[in-house]
């Protein structure tokens, strides 16, 4: 027992430990497995003037303390009152209500209030260094400050970037002076050497090229252009692109580095605008570190909207044209957006420090509305159909509260990082009893750094900040769709999410539904750079053309592509042939000279009669075997002409039909040995023939030659090297069924393969010899006299035959397949019946029809005369 718990115990802690780690991935997600039943996914934006152009540029600096008074009842009501009417009331409202929470939580910062020590808001954000004195020694209605005992913070942004010689000289007057950024990202910032008191609370883009990679995979778009911010962030975006992007199919159609000097760029608006007109990319990825540039470079446009897909990860508003894109379209602007959970009860806050009844439209302006989530679809869907007739009367009658965007999450993480570090410094001075008094702002600063540093913190929504090292975690990203419904009315859909966290392959999710919502449609727009090559074409590159530009070049013959954009054409096996649209392989049909083919039914039809009419011939002669006509020339060898030329008209039917062995042996044979025995006969006849008239009274040894049958032994004796010739064809190389894949397309022919090419020529060799000899046997006899002399016609046929076989060779060799077949049969029956028409038509006519001619009373009397 002892050993066998030993043994278990390992696989005990196994599975325990994966049950803890399944616990613990189950727990980290429970976020975004509610995010589907809890977070909005449709919000809308009023839009009551146009935004001026200097608008885009607002900065705001916000100097807060922690003071050790309770907080006055009006304390915000008046502060609000004074911003209220200033472009940057959005980040006054955030960040009044973040203080308002934290002052009224009893758990953070005890006996102590935030306040806002000093506002400003500049546009170019070069604030004079002389003001900077006052924010630190003006009073502060209400409230006495010591400086000595506190460490005020500064809140800025959104956009830093021409701030970067103010921060120089902050330092340089007040080097402990804490600063926190709730705008963009800014890696100049991030160097700890040369501005080690500036924290951002907006994390850097790390995943963000990723989660623009696979969204523009996931839509199969390859054909991409991309206008970006000509600064460090820009080129390091950029390079971060190039590198996703490496081992993919996605090619940029243009790369637009927009200057961020607003001399430059307005004098290269055209070219941008020329340059993405005349690009067929449909998709257009928009990033810069300085949004409010990229925007007003594209609100300069008056030409009329192009539709385009903008991927951003700003709300840069597109169309800019008063002629707004109807619902039921992707084109528009798709955000990535950093994730972040509701914060709800800013529309209360609001309306309790304004003593509001209703949302003051111009307090809502510049945020963004979301109804509650139950009605959340059914009211966006009334907002998507019915956008022009709906009222802004209507919308402040809705349940609905106010989002806060990306700057106000980062003011209201902010200043909870403030108080946390506040309160943890507090607590350590408690715990080791330290006297705080007389040891001035910059030690206290140094501290509050310290803490600040290295505080992380779950915000009171769930939301996790670390701020160690200035490190964030990779942020997940919202994927928004925006467009302009009315003239005074913008919807942003949520769409889809990105998580860097889960597993390659399902780090991006899209919400269907809400695709549906926003464009009317989850049919998406193509942005390739070439159309997509179908099956039956392959991929071609010109020289000078991008990785994903091609043109499609059809498959060459017998070669298909099954599936599209393949870049190579695949072989059909032998037995298969590709289909006219060259997209699939067909089996071919097995075929043959058969008796059902047309050509194979004629050819065995035209033999039977040949050979039916030979048989004819064979019993008129056999009929009529003692007159005169039938014993001239040896009757004998009359006979075996007949017979052996009806056999050649037979064996005509070895050739047609499925072949086998032994059909293939005996076609090759039997046309070999008794075409041998149908021209040895006609040599015979002739050299009877000549020998005939040859002999006289003094030539007895001529007369004993032709007396004692010696030319009938010449059909044997050349029928016998015939065979010789057969039998060694069969021992060598044999013929054997074989199959043709490719004489005609979309078949396999089965035919008879010869073996031996050289033994098939050497048969017809001999045969030509023989068909020579005889032929000038023949053409020697035909001026003898004719009475019993049929020479003339044995020339004839020679010549028949010599011709057929001639014109025989060059067809043959000229044609594949069944045709070949039928080229051969069709050689043999007309030589047989050249030869049975030119030697016995005439006798069979005689007999026939002038049988008074058939006689040897007749042949007598011709003779005298």
């Amino acid at each position: 027992m002892h050993g066998t718990s030993q043994a278990t115990l390992p696989r005990f802690k196994a599975g325990k430990n994966m049950f803890i780690l399944m616990i613990v991935f189950f727990l980290l997600n429970i976020p975004l497995l509610m995010a589907n039943s809890v977070d909005p996914r449709c919000f809308w934006k009023i839009n009551l003037n146009e935004v001026k152009d200097i608008d885009l540029d607002t900065s705001c600096y916000f100097i807060l303390e922690a003071v050790q008074l309770p907080m006055e009842k009006d304390y915000f009501n008046q502060t609000l009152n004074v911003l209220k009417t200033t472009k940057y009331n959005r980040y006054a409202l955030a960040l009044a209500f973040t203080m308002d929470e934290i002052n009224r939580n009893p758990h953070i910062l005890p006996n102590m209030s935030l306040i806002i020590k000093h506002t400003l808001g500049h546009c170019d954000g070069n604030i004079p260094l002389r003001l900077l004195n006052q924010i630190f020694y003006m009073p502060f209605p209400n409230y006495g400050c010591n400086e000595e005992t506190m460490c005020s913070f500064m809140l800025m942004g959104p956009n830093l970037w021409p701030s970067v010689d103010f921060f120089i000289h902050l330092n340089i007057l007040f080097p402990h002076f804490l600063q926190i950024s709730f705008g963009p990202f800014h890696s100049i910032f991030s160097d700890n050497e040369q501005f080690p008191y500036i924290y951002q609370m907006t994390p850097k883009d790390t995943s963000l090229a990723l989660a623009m990679v696979s969204f523009i995979l996931y839509f199969n778009w390859n054909w991409v252009g991309l206008v970006i911010s000509d600064n460090d962030e820009g080129n390091q975006f950029l390079t971060e692109l190039k590198k996703e992007t490496h081992n993919t199919e996605i090619c940029f159609a243009f790369v637009n580095m927009m200057a961020i000097n607003e001399n430059s760029f307005h004098e290269k608006t055209d070219m941008y605008y020329n340059q993405i007109v005349m690009s067929t990319a449909n998709v257009i990825i928009i990033y810069g570190e300085r949004p409010s540039i990229i925007e007003l470079c594209f609100r300069t446009w008056t030409s009329p909207v192009i539709q385009r897909i903008w991927v951003t990860k700003s709300e840069l508003y597109f169309p800019t044209s008063k002629r707004d894109l109807s619902h039921g379209t992707f084109y528009g602007t798709l955000a990535f957006q950093q994730h972040h959970d509701v914060i709800s009860g800013f529309k209360n806050f609001v309306q309790t420090w304004y003593h509001l009844k209703s949302m003051d439209l111009y307090l809502l302006k510049p945020e963004w509305g979301f109804f509650e989530y139950e009605t959340s679809a059914s009211y966006c869907k009334i907002l998507m159909s019915n956008s022009s007739n709906v009222s802004l009367e209507w919308l402040m009658e809705q349940k609905f509260d106010i989002a806060f965007n990306d700057n106000s999450h980062s003011i209201y993480n902010a200043v909870y990082a403030m108080a946390h570090a506040l309160h943890e410094k507090n607590l350590k001075q408690i715990d080791n009893q330290e006297i705080s008094y007389g040891k001035g702002a910059s030690t206290h600063c140094l501290k509050l750094h310290s803490f600040l540093r290295t505080i992380h913190f779950t915000n009171p929504f769930g939301e996790r900040v670390i701020m160690k090292e200035r490190v964030r975690v990779q942020e997940d990203y919202d994927i928004v769709h925006l467009q302009n419904c009315s003239q005074h009315l913008r919807i942003k859909v949520k769409i889809g999410q990105f998580s860097p966290y889960f597993p390659h392959g399902g780090q991006f999710h899209l919400y269907e539904d809400m695709i549906d919502l926003a464009t009317g449609s989850r049919k998406m727009p193509l942005s390739m750079c070439s159309a997509d090559c179908r099956p039956g074409y392959r991929k071609f590159w010109k020289e000078g053309m991008a990785a994903c530009c091609f043109v499609c070049s059809p498959c060459p013959d017998n070669e298909i592509s099954n599936e599209t954009n393949m870049d190579l054409c695949m072989n059909c096996p032998e037995y298969q042939y590709a289909n006219t649209e060259k997209n699939r392989c067909i089996h071919k049909d097995m075929i043959f000279l058969s008796y059902e083919d047309p050509l194979g039914m004629a050819l065995a039809l035209i033999a039977f009669c040949l050979s039916s009419f030979t048989a004819v011939v064979l019993w008129v002669f056999v009929k009529h075997h003692d007159t005169p006509i039938v014993k001239a020339n040896n009757r004998i060898l009359s006979y075996i002409l007949i017979m052996s030329l009806m056999f050649c008209f037979l064996c005509s039917f070895f050739f047609i039909g499925h072949p086998n062995r032994g059909t293939c042996i005996l076609q090759q044979i039997t046309f070999g040995i008794v075409f041998t025995v149908a021209v040895s006969t006609v040599l015979a006849k002739t050299i009877t023939v000549l020998l005939a008239f040859q002999v006289t009274d003094t030539g007895r040894k001529l007369r004993n030659f032709l007396v004692s049958g010696t030319p009938n032994y010449i059909i044997p004796i050349c029928s016998l090297l015939q065979c010789t010739l057969c039998a060694i064809w069969l021992a060598v190389s044999p013929p054997f069924v074989d199959i043709d894949e490719h004489s005609e397309h979309g078949h396999i022919i089965i035919v008879c393969n010869k073996g031996s090419v050289m033994a098939f020529y050497c048969v017809l060799g001999y045969l030509a010899f023989l068909a020579l000899g005889s032929f000038t046997m023949a053409f020697l006899a035909k001026n003898l006299p004719d009475t019993f002399n049929e020479a003339k016609f044995l020339t004839f046929s020679m010549l028949v035959f010599c011709s057929v076989w001639i014109t025989f060779l060059p067809v043959y060799h000229s044609t594949k397949g069944r045709v070949m077949v039928a080229v051969e049969i069709f050689s043999i029956l007309t030589s047989s019946a050249g030869m049975l028409g030119c030697v016995f038509a005439p006798k069979i006519y005689i007999i026939l029809m002038k049988p008074e001619r058939n006689s040897i009373q007749k042949i007598r009397e011709k003779s005298r005369f």
